[in-house]
């Protein structure tokens, strides 16, 4: 029987803030996978290792949790405003699909310094030494992302002391600004409300701040579910009548944030809305044994991204805490303390992060110009990927 020999494509493998994933330029795709639908879908399925029922990507360059099952294709952008264009695509661990309705903010932070390198960004636009000021154009969500690159003697600088939780060695500093980080259209609060009295089976009639800024996220208290907020992955991710709860609130927040239109939908749109839950501050430790100080942190929030509470924070679902946080009276703000605020430090499970944004109310509506993280990036390993030549 004739068996279709492996084919290479190039590829680099790349850490991003607390998330790695495959980067691929658009134009070393396969042709067929140049374009979106079934071939590129089929073809990063089969880099990543999916669909896999054991759940653990053995076949291929995921590892077996939202945070490792990412790809990033890339290219120099259309827009003269924009350096760069970049797709995100989360790739299912145990089903066969790609979801690109939202975005990846911590691999953001690698797009830069992949763009820098693999010369998609005019290279008038990079400094000998200094700060690379990359305009990144995010295609699943049609934002813009600004992101400052370190760059030493022409070349990205990657090593240095920046410190993030959850990222095990320090690296150098990347801040990234997302603009404008509200829907389309502005709508931050899809309902209107800072706050929903939100209906779900089994649960009960929960409050919720639903907004979308950075990825759409349904907020709610950790109390109202009989948790604190300072709760680690294992005490969530082991309980699976907790996961299944987690799913349907996400599930009828997605209706009522007019995502989709019957909760059987929400099965097919996995990576967003995310659902998380927040509380006032309280000691903790986190997940490396650091201990985490009430009086060093605002607030605590917990994030589950594809079904399991994520290791750290998501970046999209950062600026969603940002923005929340800087509109008084929602769920985010008031467990901060409430009030104005234009940055907050919230602990999740490994450890601490710092946001910032300032929200302003025009002519009825709230916006938000821009939210604000540090994050950090490197290159782990790249060279070519290999797939069965008849895998898409």
């Amino acid at each position: 029987m004739h068996y279709a020999p492996q084919i290479k494509i190039p590829a680099t493998y790349m850490r991003g803030g607390t998330s790695k994933g495959v980067f691929f330029k658009l134009s070393d795709l396969p042709e067929a996978a140049q374009q979106p639908g079934v071939a590129r879908d089929q073809l990063l399925l089969r880099v990543i290792g999916s669909p896999d029922p054991y759940e653990k990507q053995i076949d291929g360059m995921g590892a077996a949790t939202s945070s490792t099952s990412k790809t990033v294709i890339l290219s120099k952008s259309e827009s003269a405003e924009h350096d760069v264009d970049y797709l995100f695509g989360q790739v299912s661990i145990d089903k066969p699909f790609v979801d690109w309705s939202g975005n990846c903010g911590n691999l953001s932070a690698a797009v830069g310094p992949f763009a820098i390198a693999n010369r998609l960004v005019d290279s008038a636009r990079i400094p000998e030494n200094g700060v690379a000021e990359i305009r990144i154009w995010q295609v699943n969500i049609q934002k813009t992302i600004v992101s400052r690159v370190p760059i030493v003697n022409g070349e990205v600088q990657e090593t240095g002391d920046f410190e993030l939780d959850g990222v095990t060695f320090p690296a150098a500093e990347i801040p990234v600004a997302f603009m404008d980080p509200a829907d389309g259209e502005g709508a931050i609060f899809p309902t209107g409300n800072l706050i929903d009295q939100l209906d779900v089976p089994g649960v009960g009639i929960l409050e919720a701040t639903l907004i979308n800024a950075g990825i759409p996220t349904v907020f709610i208290n950790a109390a109202d579910i009989g948790y604190t907020g300072a709760e680690l992955q294992d005490v969530i991710n082991g309980d699976n009548k907790a996961l299944a709860m987690f799913e349907t609130i996400r599930a009828y927040g997605a209706v009522r944030m007019g995502l989709i239109s019957d909760i059987s939908e929400a099965a097919n749109r996995q990576h967003t809305p995310k659902v998380a839950f927040v509380g006032p501050p309280v000691d903790y430790v986190s997940s490396s044994g650091k201990n985490v100080q009430a009086v060093d942190i605002d607030l605590l929030v917990r994030a589950l991204s594809m079904g399991k509470l994520h290791h750290a924070m998501m970046g999209t679902a950062a600026v969603a805490i940002a923005a929340a946080a800087a509109i008084e009276g929602t769920l985010v703000n008031l467990a901060a303390g409430g009030g104005k605020l234009n940055a907050v430090t919230f602990g999740h499970p490994s450890g601490s992060l710092r946001v910032g944004a300032e929200a302003n109310l025009i002519e009825g509506r709230w916006q938000i110009e821009q939210a604000v993280m540090s994050r950090s990036a490197r290159v782990l390993m790249e060279g070519f990927v290999r797939v069965p030549g008849d895998s898409f």
